[in-house]
């Protein structure tokens, strides 16, 4: 019997900040590949609330806190697929939410096996408990006063406080 090839997938986001939502699909995700990066995307276009810096911080510490042992964080400005290449990925994982998210992620899909036809997307269904959480409303409620505890982790909280008090 041939050696086991490692696969290695691709979580790509903004992830401005990390939600509970994206800590599932990042954890169920390390359990589908052998090696998970999490690809903290520069995303100017989105004119995050956070620096790339701190979105990458963010996203490891949430990952620190998980335990996982073969999830690791990189920041990428290129072409997805150009940096799915450069980790040696053979999957790129996303997370759907609800069917709005399909046609969309539909679309990438094809653009993206177009680009290179041997890398492959997998869909994973948000669980129930997390299928309408956005990084957008999240900050939109948070702005407003609203509660945002049960969307992040604490430690998202207080940053998203601290962003806030700062505005």
């Amino acid at each position: 019997m041939p050696p086991s090839k490692l696969h290695t997938g691709v979580y790509p986001g903004t992830f401005d900040p990390v939600t509970n939502g994206h800590m599932d699909i990042i954890s169920r995700a390390a359990r589908v590949v052998d090696h998970l990066v999490v690809g903290v995307a520069v995303n100017a276009g989105k004119t995050p609330m956070f620096t790339l810096e701190e979105r990458v911080q963010m996203v490891e510490d949430e990952i620190t806190a998980l335990g996982s042992t073969h999830v690791e964080v990189r920041p990428f400005g290129n072409l997805l697929m150009d940096f799915v290449g450069d980790v040696g990925a053979q999957v790129i994982v996303r997370g759907l939410r609800a069917v709005s998210d399909f046609e969309y992620e539909f679309q990438m899909a094809g653009m993206n096996s177009r680009l290179n036809p041997k890398i492959e997307t997998v869909f994973l269904m948000a669980s129930d408990r997390h299928q309408f959480i956005s990084s957008r409303f999240v900050k939109e409620i948070g702005i407003l006063g609203g509660d945002i505890s049960h969307f992040v982790s604490p430690a998202v909280t207080k940053r998203l406080a601290e962003k806030f008090a700062a505005q």
